[in-house]
């Protein structure tokens, strides 16, 4: 008894490992999107370990060092408060890394529920779910989470709790669709004969095999959920209390001509950041999709 589940285990690590291996072999194909993912790790590295490193309080005023140019003791040159612009573009990094995984989990998770139940049952609950999601998704999402940070305070919670809860409709129709696809297929009817409940076919059938179009539009939300943190502090709706690239853009726009490096630096941060995770999406989608991968 011991011995076969021993086997068992084993012939599973297999597979996941000979899945993994695949996954990779697809991946790494495409240059740019390992690229990508190099980028995340060292944006990913450099938010972890900025604390720990470098006890630089992002806060401090330094008037002997105030817009200074580019060299090498401020390779990014500094504000108009003295402040080293590379540590603060490290510090950024945190706030918006942390803020895009946290809302798009949120946002995925709603949209994988909405998504799967609408897609599966059909009838009634679909019609309610979907007119839910439509009247989401015909508001325009930047100027209504505007307005809700604004009403209910712009502290990171809030931001992150609203881009969240505004941003899961496209997942859910994705999912909606895939599901539709997928429920006749012959794997869900043999599912249903054997007697399996319906919370085991969606999430041990259906989910599993319809999973890679959200898992690509997640990467893609990322950048996009960075984009609206930043789009927030330009105009002050940020959280006063953390870095933002989005924050450091609306200070330089009062030095931008005497200072070029106030906007330049944390611009570059938000679109190569942004970029990476176009990248890296578009990398999942060759080594997720099936009808890719086979070619």
């Amino acid at each position: 008894m011991g011995s076969s589940i021993e086997r068992l285990s084993l012939g599973r690590l297999e597979r996941y490992s000979r899945g993994l291996r695949g996954f990779w072999r697809s991946y790494s194909r495409n240059r740019p999107a390992v690229m990508g993912l190099a980028i995340l790790f060292l944006l990913t590295a450099t938010a972890v370990l900025t604390d720990l490193l470098d006890p630089y309080n992002p806060f401090g005023i330094y008037p002997s060092e105030v817009l200074l140019p580019p060299s090498f003791s401020h390779p990014f040159g500094t504000d108009d408060l003295g402040r080293d612009i590379l540590k603060l573009v490290m510090f950024g990094s945190k706030t918006s890394l942390l803020v895009g995984f946290s809302a798009v989990f949120i946002a995925s998770s709603i949209g994988i529920i909405v998504g799967a139940l609408s897609g599966y049952y059909g009838g009634r609950v679909e019609d309610i779910l979907m007119r839910l999601t439509d009247m989401l998704l015909i508001i325009p999402n930047f100027f209504l989470i505007l307005l809700i940070v604004a009403l209910f305070g712009s502290s990171l919670r809030n931001v992150v709790l609203v881009i969240g809860f505004m941003t899961w409709p496209g997942t859910a129709r994705l999912l909606r669709s895939t599901f539709l696809s997928l429920r006749e297929q012959e794997f869900v009817q043999a599912a249903r004969v054997v007697g399996a409940s319906h919370l085991r076919i969606i999430f041990r059938h259906l989910l599993p095999n319809g999973i890679y179009p959200v898992i690509v539009n997640s990467s893609l939300q990322v950048g996009s959920a960075i984009l609206t943190e930043a789009g927030l502090s330009f105009l002050g709706l940020g959280d006063p209390s953390l870095v933002s690239w989005g924050r450091m853009l609306s200070i330089a726009q009062m030095y931008v001509r005497r200072a070029w490096w106030m906007a330049a630096f944390p611009g570059a941060a938000i679109f190569i950041t942004v970029m990476a995770f176009n990248l890296i999406g578009d990398g999942l989608n060759d080594a997720l999709n099936p009808r890719l991968r086979e070619r």
